[in-house]
This record gives C-alpha cells, structure tokens and sequence, in this order.
C-alpha cells in the first residue's frame, strides 16, 4: 500500500517546481527564503554567477536579545535582508519561498522587504 509523502519531501518537490521557473540573474538576483520551527533565513542569490550578494537570519543578536513574535521577526528580517541588498547594489529580485506557503512568516519577510525598498 502506498504511504503519502512526508511533509518535508512534499515541500522539496513544490520547492524543485518553483526553482524551474525562477532563477536569479546579475540584473534581478533570487531572494531565497527558508523557514525552520523557530528560525528564518534569507539570501539574495545571483544564479549565474552562483554567489551569495546578502544574508540575513533571525538567529542574528539582534533578535535574539528582543522579545516578538516569530512573525514580528521575519518581518525585521526581511527590512534587514532588503538593507543588505540595497548595500550590494540590488533593488529588484525575484522570490523564491522555497515551497513554502506565501502565509505566516514567509509572507511578513516578504512583507518587510518590500517596505523597506526591494521591488518583487
């Protein structure tokens, strides 16, 4: 009898799916969100060159000293990561959630970015 796929595999495969279609570039890099139980990450990746321009988490101090939500988090993660980019010199991307749902935390990152200037 078949078993269902676990929720992680699940996730790869819509994840694969999703990478078919987006990929960075030098002009309009990916932001790569991966969300963890407790934790947020975000990169702004050039594809083409496959390099890292910008990183943020929030397992960074920052947010490990003040107190909020998980989505109070990754909402100043995603101000933090747009921050970054602009620094790199990257104010349009194209986003990538991973296979994760556009809800919850991936969605306040999503959020907070574009608040603070990133264009997706």
């Amino acid at each position: 009898m078949p078993t269902a796929p676990s929720r992680s595999v699940a996730r790869q495969k819509r994840h694969q799916r999703i990478r078919l279609n987006v990929d960075g570039t030098t002009v309009r890099p990916r932001l790569a969100v991966f969300r963890s139980l407790n934790q947020i990450y975000a990169q702004v990746i050039d594809d083409g060159a496959g390099r890292t321009l910008a990183a943020a988490s929030s397992l960074e101090r920052e947010f490990s000293a003040s107190k909020g939500t998980k989505s109070e988090h990754a909402r100043k993660v995603g101000a933090l990561i747009a921050e970054r980019a602009k620094a790199a010199g990257v104010t349009k991307v194209v986003f990538d959630r991973a296979g994760f749902r556009y809800h919850g935390r991936v969605r306040a990152l999503a959020e907070g970015a574009r608040e603070s200037g990133l264009d997706f």
